[in-house]
């Protein structure tokens, strides 16, 4: 059987989510709205994990574009699959993917993590980005990314996670 792009991008979506299709020029505007939601006391998440947790697993992307992936997809699956999604997204400006699946390898999310904790770990981990040269790590499952991919990718992966939060 053969997997389309769209089985790759629709897993887990729940019809009745909340969903604010949120997209960002820039890991800055992400930034920008991570700090928005850490001082709303009322934002809600139609996600499986809370908003701390959200931030940590954004900041973990981030920072393993940079040391490199625990786990890694096949390069064959980088080279098809992870590839042909990164260009579908890329195309469409916009990612979805299964908004509780952790990074693989990832440490577990700890439950008790203070969101201000969280957000000055996703805020480290963009200024390193930022700061960071080519080349950087490969992505788990897309493979190499020109640093403007990788920045594309983060803003797709943040605004899918930060849309699902009823601000």
């Amino acid at each position: 059987m053969v997997v389309g792009p769209t089985a790759l991008i629709s897993a887990c979506q729940d019809s009745n989510a909340v969903d604010r299709e949120l997209k960002f020029r820039s890991l800055r505007a992400a930034l920008d709205e991570a700090e928005r939601l850490a001082q709303m006391a009322t934002a809600e998440t139609d996600s499986v994990w809370s908003l701390s947790q959200t931030l940590v697993h954004c900041a973990q992307s981030i920072e393993y574009s940079m040391t490199g992936f625990p786990q890694m997809k096949s390069e064959i699956f980088q080279h098809t699959a992870g590839a042909a999604a990164f260009h579908f997204f890329a195309w469409r400006g916009r990612m979805s993917h299964n908004l509780a699946e952790p990074i693989p390898g990832a440490p577990s999310l700890a439950d008790e993590t203070d969101v201000a904790v969280s957000l000055t770990r996703l805020r480290k981990s963009i200024n390193d980005f930022e700061l960071a040269r080519e080349p950087l790590q490969p992505h788990f499952a897309y493979g190499h990314l020109s640093k403007p991919d990788y920045e594309r990718a983060q803003t797709m992966h943040l605004a899918n996670h930060f849309s699902v939060i009823d601000a």
